[in-house]
C-alpha cells in the first residue's frame, strides 16, 4: 500500500503498458533494518515531493524496497547487449526494481531501485548493491547535473548492515535514482529478431520522448522511417554527449550497450572516474584490462554501439542505407560539440582551422607531463595575467610556457575584453569534480554511519564552477603518496 505522502503524485506506470514480455512483476527485497543515509532535495523537487517528506518513515520505507507507488506493481525490465564488445544475450534488471513513474507539469521522471534484491533477470548475482558503489552513484549523479551534463538524478541512498559479498564482505545499499526513461540500446538489442516486440517498443519511446520522430503514411506510421528518424535523433544526442564526456575528463568505464541510454543521459554509474593526471588513454576500470574504454577510445566506442541499435532495427523493414544515412551525422555532431566546447573552455570566441594544432599540442603537453586535467584548465584562465599557478602544474615549465605563448598570441589576435573572457572561461571549466579520492573519503565516512562528506561534497559539485572558501582541498588532486583508488566493475 502506497503511504499518504505518495497522495498528491499522479503515479502510473507507462513501461508496463507494453506487453508482458518486457518485463517482470517483481517486489523488491527490503533492507533490515534501514536507514535513510541521505536525501537529495533537488531530485525531490523534480518530482513534487516537498523536502520536509524526505524525513518521514513512509518515504525511507520506499527507498528501502518497502513500499509503492499507489497501486503500481514494481516492475523488473528485459534487455540484452553486448559487453565489452561481445554479444551477451538477454540481461536485464538484475538488481533494479522500477516503481513507476511520476507525471509532473515539467513531464514524467520514472523511479527506480538500484540494489533492491533478485529478479528473473539477475543471472548469478545476488541482486544487493554494496555501500561503496551506492555512495559513488549517488554522488556522481548529482555531479553530472551540476556540470550541465544530461544524467540519470539520485532520490536517496538508503544503507544497512545486511551483509553482501564482493571482494570482501561489504553492507548493502540501495539508490534512488530518477529518469525520464530508462530505456537502453539493449532493450532494442532485445527485440531484435521480432518485429511485433520491436515496434511496440518503438512505437512506446517515439510515442512519450521522440513524437517529432513519427513518420507517417496517411493514416498509418510508417514504421521504417519512423525507426530511421529516431536513429538520427539518438545518434545526435549520444554524440553530443560523448563531447560533454571528453571536455570534462570523464571516463563512463564500462560503456556496454545495455548501459547506453536511448534518451542520451549518462547511465549506470559504476567504475567511472573523472581524470585527475592526463592520459589520453587513461584506462578508469580495473577490470577493462584490454583498454576499451579508455578517454580516447569514448567517441569511437559510443558510435559502434549506435551501429549495434541500428542494426536492431533492421527487423522493422528499414534499409541499411538509410539506417547508414542515420548514423552518418554522429562524427560531425561530435566535432562540433567538442570543438565549440573546447573554444568556449580555452576562450576562444569562435574554433578556427588552424586552431586544430593548437588543441593537438595541449593534450599532447598535458599527456606527455601528466597534467591535472580540470585545474589545467580552469588556472589557464588567468594565465595572462599571472602564468606562474597555471605552469607549476607541469614538472618541465619550457613546453608549457612555448605553447602559453602561442594561445596568449591566439587570443592577443582575436581581441577583445579580457576580463570577460577570463569570467566566462571561469563559468564554463569547474572547480571541483568528483574525484575517486574525494568519492572515497565519502564511502568510508558513510560506512561510519556519517553523511557529512557526502553534504560538503554535493554543496561544492552543484555547483562545481564558483570558488568556495575553506573548500581549496577539494580542488586538488591526490596528495603525493596517497594510494590510488582502484575502481572495477563490482564498483
Amino acid at each position: 500500500m502506497a503511504d499518504p505522502f505518495l497522495a498528491g503524485l499522479r503515479t502510473g506506470c507507462s513501461f508496463a503498458t507494453l506487453p508482458r514480455g518486457f518485463y517482470s512483476q517483481v517486489d523488491p527485497r527490503p533492507l533490515r533494518e534501514p536507514r535513510l543515509l541521505h536525501a537529495n532535495p533537488d531530485a525531490a523537487a523534480l518530482i513534487g515531493l516537498d523536502a520536509g517528506v524526505l524525513r518521514t518513515p513512509g518515504f525511507l520505507a520506499l527507498c528501502a524496497g518497502g513500499g509503492r507507488l499507489a497501486d503500481v506493481p514494481p516492475v523488473a525490465t528485459a534487455y540484452s547487449g553486448h559487453q565489452f564488445g561481445v554479444w551477451a544475450g538477454q540481461l536485464g534488471d538484475g538488481r533494479a526494481h522500477l516503481l513507476g513513474d511520476v507525471q509532473t507539469p515539467g513531464g514524467s521522471w520514472e523511479i527506480q531501485l538500484k540494489g533492491s534484491g533478485r529478479t528473473p533477470y539477475s543471472r548469478m548475482g545476488d541482486g544487493w548493491a554494496v555501500l561503496r558503489s551506492s555512495v559513488r552513484e549517488y554522488l556522481a549523479s548529482e555531479a553530472m547535473a551540476g556540470l550541465g551534463i544530461p544524467t540519470t538524478r539520485a532520490l536517496a541512498l538508503a544503507a544497512s548492515d545486511d551483509p553482501v559479498v564482493r571482494e570482501t564482505v561489504e553492507t548493502a545499499a540501495i539508490v534512488t535514482r530518477l529518469a525520464p526513461s530508462f530505456v537502453r540500446f539493449g532493450h532494442f538489442e532485445h527485440w531484435g529478431h521480432s518485429h511485433h516486440e520491436q515496434k511496440a517498443l518503438l512505437d512506446y519511446v517515439v510515442g512519450h520522448w521522440y513524437p517529432g520522430c513519427r513518420v507517417m503514411a496517411g493514416s498509418e506510421t510508417d514504421t521504417p522511417a519512423t525507426a530511421c528518424r529516431l536513429l538520427a535523433e539518438v545518434v545526435r544526442r549520444t554524440a553530443r554527449l560523448i563531447a560533454q564526456w571528453q571536455l570534462v575528463g570523464f571516463c563512463h568505464g564500462v560503456m556496454n550497450t545495455d548501459n547506453m541510454s536511448i534518451l542520451g543521459l549518462t547511465l549506470d554509474y559504476g567504475p567511472f572516474g573523472f581524470m585527475d593526471a592526463f592520459q589520453a588513454n587513461h584506462v578508469c576500470n580495473h577490470s577493462d584490462t584490454a583498454g576499451r574504454y579508455a578517454w580516447n577510445a569514448q567517441p569511437a566506442v559510443a558510435r559502434w554501439n549506435l551501429y549495434r541499435l541500428a542494426g536492431s532495427l533492421l527487423v522493422l523493414g528499414c534499409d541499411a542505407p538509410a539506417l547508414e544515412a542515420g548514423l552518418a551525422p554522429f562524427e560531425a555532431e561530435f566535432l562540433a560539440a567538442y570543438r565549440a566546447g573546447l573554444a568556449r573552455k580555452l576562450g576562444l570566441n569562435a574554433w578556427r582551422p588552424a586552431d586544430a594544432a593548437l588543441e593537438d599540442d595541449w593534450w599532447n603537453l598535458l599527456h606527455a607531463q601528466q597534467a591535472d586535467f580540470t585545474l589545467a584548465f580552469r588556472l589557464l584562465a588567468g594565465a595572462d595575467l599571472d602564468a606562474d599557478p597555471w605552469l607549476a602544474l607541469f614538472a618541465d615549465r619550457a613546453p608549457a610556457r612555448a605553447w602559453l605563448d602561442r594561445y596568449l598570441a591566439r587570443l592577443s589576435e582575436q581581441g577583445g575584453d579580457a576580463a570577460a573572457r577570463r569570467a566566462a572561461m571561469l563559468r564554463v571549466n569547474p572547480l571541483y569534480v568528483l574525484r575517486n579520492h574525494l568519492a572515497q573519503r565519502a564511502i568510508e565516512a558513510a560506512q561510519r554511519g556519517d553523511a557529512s562528506e557526502i553534504d560538503r561534497l554535493l554543496v561544492l559539485l552543484r555547483d562545481p564552477y564558483t570558488e568556495r572558501p575553506g573548500f581549496e582541498s577539494y580542488a586538488c588532486p591526490p596528495a603525493a603518496g596517497e594510494p590510488a583508488v582502484a575502481v572495477s566493475c563490482s564498483s
